[in-house]
């Protein structure tokens, strides 16, 4: 039966050898024999859980844990569920590193694009990033209706144009004016907009909003604070009074 040295034992496993002593100490890996020197020998089942004990290591987990885990009786049960929460927890940890990585990633490009940089840029960029879902989540529920009236609507000029059956085509007519009408109203209750020079948060007039030119992601408007003129920048302005 083969024997391992200290020395031996962690240069197998890749450890220190005062790594090793400590595992003694600490009761995880106790050596199974002594040489008459009084020098600790390890047995082929004390590598295979040296082996273990390295693993598990590696996984996060503690070091007591491990040490009372090699105490059951049947530590490979437990090991096992053990290994999927810890599985679990880094896979958690993994989506929220990942989340800061975007936020960061949004916060730099947003301070590139930015004509001026300054804390009051940095806090508008900050509090747009934060509203980001609640304003994708208003777009998505706006989106989905009017997909509905596209399709309703090639559904009722296809059936006049071939089978000259209009009603249809009326119907939609009827449901688009009553949705533009409902969906505006929505829409501007739930959004606000961002002054670039006081950076005050503000609603315009529904007319004003509902005229003004813009893109995708700004809209030219007096702001109400400092009545600068120009493009603001949209977010969620469901929680404006």
């Amino acid at each position: 039966m083969s024997r391992y040295t200290t020395g031996e034992l962690a240069k197998i496993c890749g450890v220190t050898v005062r790594t090793v002593q400590f595992y003694d100490q600490k009761g995880i890996l106790v050596p199974s024999a002594l040489s008459e020197g009084g020098r600790r020998l390890y047995s082929e089942e004390d590598l295979k859980k040296m082996k273990i004990v390295c693993f598990l290591r590696d996984t996060g987990l503690s070091l007591d844990t491990i040490g009372r885990l090699m105490a059951e009786e049947d530590p490979g049960s437990v090991i096992s569920v053990l290994l999927e929460q810890q599985t679990l927890a880094l896979k958690d940890e993994i989506t929220e590193r990942q989340d800061r990585l975007a936020r960061l990633d949004e916060l730099k490009e947003g301070i590139r694009t930015a004509s001026l940089f300054s804390m009051e840029t940095i806090g508008d960029i900050a509090f747009i990033m934060e509203n980001k879902k609640k304003l994708s989540a208003l777009y998505r529920r706006m989106i989905l209706p009017a997909i509905a009236l596209g399709i309703l609507e090639c559904t009722g000029i296809l059936l006049w144009i071939l089978r000259g059956v209009w009603w249809p085509f009326a119907v939609w007519a009827a449901l688009a004016v009553l949705f533009g009408v409902v969906a505006s109203r929505y829409y501007y209750r739930n959004v606000a907009y961002i002054c670039p020079q006081c950076h005050e948060v503000f609603r315009p007039t529904f007319k004003e909003m509902l005229f003004a030119r813009h893109t995708r992601k700004t809209r030219k408007l007096t702001c109400v604070k400092c009545g600068h003129h120009g493009f603001c920048v949209e977010t969620w302005g469901g929680d404006l009074k």
